[in-house]
């Protein structure tokens, strides 16, 4: 079988690059997609160096046209697609939830729900028609899909949204061969996270540091979700710094 093709959104930096990269080093060739080229092209340069090739295509999930004309160039320069990793998404300033600008959660929801909803479905249509037919589907989920943060009204909700994706694309794509799976990560070291460094709100009203861990962690949990045969699925995934206050009360 030729080399399988996996799609990686939100691929330039964080989780994104780092899932990007160990499933180059397991053999995909990938389709990068992202908001600025600069990034994604980095990126691709440090695929190609593990051997793999690599397709940078600047992409917004928040725009439906965007999405179309993303997955339109898999299916002409890859004929199919093996795994997508849906990962592209955003936050909103932590301020209180009756203060949460309407726009601020719009925008929120259109990227970390409906722009993964889109490429859900984009996938299903080339993994359910291709031979050998079906695909995987893996979605980035976050600690946020169980509990909230403080002031996280936007991101929190769409994370729990998430996972009803997770689990009604898994039931309905069955048929098709597609499995689905989400994997939530718990502070992962990335741009996004800097801040738990010199400390982060907690419930009680304290900020106090939070431990991280390497991104590669993640990267590597994906990438064995990928490798498992289309009879088997990790349908969730829990990865996170060991000692994050998570599993507790706060």
């Amino acid at each position: 079988m030729a080399t399988k093709i996996a799609l990686v959104t939100g691929a330039g930096t964080g989780v994104g690059r780092a899932v990007a990269i160990a499933l180059a080093k397991a053999g995909y060739n990938l389709v990068l997609a992202g908001r600025r080229k600069e990034p994604l092209d980095s990126v691709a340069g440090e695929i190609n160096a593990v051997g793999s090739q690599a397709l940078a295509v600047p992409s917004d999930v928040s725009k439906r046209e965007s999405i179309l004309a993303l997955f339109a160039t898999v299916k002409s320069s890859f004929g199919r697609l093996d795994v997508l990793f849906n990962n592209a998404g955003m936050g909103a300033p932590p301020i209180p939830l009756e203060d949460l600008p309407f726009e601020t959660w719009q925008n929120v929801v259109a990227t970390n729900l409906t722009g993964m909803f889109l490429c859900t479905q984009e996938a299903i249509k080339i993994m359910k028609a291709q031979n050998p037919r079906g695909g995987r589907i893996i979605n980035n989920g976050s600690i946020s899909a169980h509990a909230p943060r403080p002031f996280s009204v936007a991101y929190t909700s769409t994370k729990h949204a998430v996972t009803g994706l997770t689990k009604s694309t898994s039931l309905d794509c069955r048929q098709y061969d597609i499995c689905c799976g989400q994997v939530d990560i718990g502070n992962a070291a990335t741009p996004m996270t800097d801040r738990m460094v010199d400390g982060v709100l907690q419930p009680d009203g304290r900020k106090m540091p939070e431990p991280r861990m390497a991104a590669e962690n993640v990267g590597n949990a994906v990438a064995y979700m990928a490798s498992l045969p289309l009879d088997a699925n990790v349908l969730f995934m829990t990865v996170m710094a060991n000692k994050m206050p998570f599993v507790g009360r706060g």
